[in-house]
């Protein structure tokens, strides 16, 4: 439930939600994500957090990061650190929870609803804390996938669980195709192992 007059922040966990609606089979258009939220209460912030590639000349992910920036998106951004694993493979590690969970109990005292974009179960003391400081949190992911993308405890402590795919007609777009251009405030493609 949201109220008009509650003071209301996103935290986006921008691998979780992107590999999520990528297996619903849209894109999420991030100006019509904020502007939804903006009419559901009065938003203080919108975090975005990601990991970026070091050592590569241009990352798919840096006209996003660039145009979040530019609309009001507070970015939070790491390096993610590639590594070989024990079979050979390339592997990309770049958690942001800690910083999300900073952020949203530096900010809580200003809060009365909290919105989580992910589905990470290791998100779920988060919201305990965050629900003892009278910060009502509402967790946007899905169950709609195989296998779902949300963790059944997270769901469960959560005052309010929003199906992304009930969101798709507000806030997004059919995935392009390789030949499309990138239409601004929407995200490409990024390696799921970040």
């Amino acid at each position: 439930m949201f109220y008009k007059d509650d003071r209301l922040a996103l935290f986006i966990d921008g691998a979780n939600l992107y590999a999520a609606a990528k297996a619903l089979g849209f894109d999420i258009d991030y100006k019509l994500l904020r502007q939804e939220f903006e009419r559901r209460g009065k938003l203080m912030r919108a975090y975005y957090y990601t990991a970026l590639l070091e050592n590569e000349e241009f990352s798919p992910i840096r006209p996003l990061v660039d145009w979040l920036q530019y609309n009001g998106f507070s970015l939070v951004t790491k390096q993610a650190k590639e590594y070989t694993d024990a079979l050979g493979r390339r592997k990309i590690k770049g958690d942001m929870d800690i910083e999300l969970a900073v952020n949203a109990m530096e900010l809580a005292p200003r809060l009365d609803h909290a919105v989580l974009f992910s589905g990470d179960g290791d998100f779920r003391p988060l919201i305990e804390a965050l629900q003892r400081q009278g910060v009502r949190v509402s967790v946007v992911s899905t169950t709609r996938s195989q296998p779902p993308m949300i963790s059944d405890d997270l769901r469960r402590q959560a005052d309010n669980f929003i199906e992304l795919d009930a969101l798709r007609e507000i806030i997004g777009r059919p995935p392009r195709d390789g030949n499309q251009p990138l239409r601004e405030g929407t995200q490409p493609p990024i390696p799921r192992d970040i």
